[in-house]
């Protein structure tokens, strides 16, 4: 299985799967930015602006996930912001044919609540600039991403325990707490 947490940059996806991860030996944390900061290092001569772009890296995610899921007999956690409607439907369409279940959880926030974070975020200071100018971006991919949802949570006025307790119940009928 792969709990697939989406959502805009800021709103809570990394620390909300990790209190997820914690909380069950049965989920192993994912990094799909990994496969693109590989890529990235390794076509340093060819031109592309994100590495969500290449087709290697669509088709490498599913792939790479399943030989680490293979290796460690666990389900995984993602934590990637998607905000192409068409990646996103590659990349589900490639873990189904590995027999992969995934469950899409968007993280949701309105944008004074985004903008309020990434501005009072003294971890991240170098990419502030970066996840503001992308809360546009997040608005227009929002409607087909909540659509696509398995689960969307409003974490406006959540608390990161709160979210991941939330994600937690979700998953549990699909896989039981050992």
């Amino acid at each position: 299985m792969m709990i697939w947490i989406n959502g805009t940059f800021g709103v809570g996806k990394t620390t909300a799967a990790k209190a997820v991860v914690e909380a069950q030996p049965a989920l192993r944390l994912f990094d799909p930015e990994a496969v693109g900061y590989m890529l990235m290092d390794s076509l340093k001569d060819q031109t592309f602006g994100d590495f969500q772009d290449l087709p290697a890296w669509r088709a490498l995610v599913p792939a790479t996930a399943l030989e680490i899921r293979r290796h460690t007999g666990q389900h995984l956690v993602a934590v990637q912001t998607v905000l192409r409607q068409d990646y996103w439907a590659e990349l589900k369409a490639s873990f189904s044919e590995l027999d992969d279940q995934v469950i899409h959880v968007v993280l949701d926030a309105d944008a004074t609540t985004l903008r309020n974070r990434i501005e009072n975020d003294q971890v991240e200071l170098s990419g502030r600039q970066w996840r503001l100018d992308h809360i546009e971006r997040y608005a227009v991919a929002r409607t087909w991403m909540i659509k696509d949802a398995d689960l969307v949570i409003d974490t406006s006025r959540l608390t990161a325990e709160d979210v991941a307790s939330r994600i937690a119940e979700a998953v549990t009928a699909e896989l039981p707490v050992q």
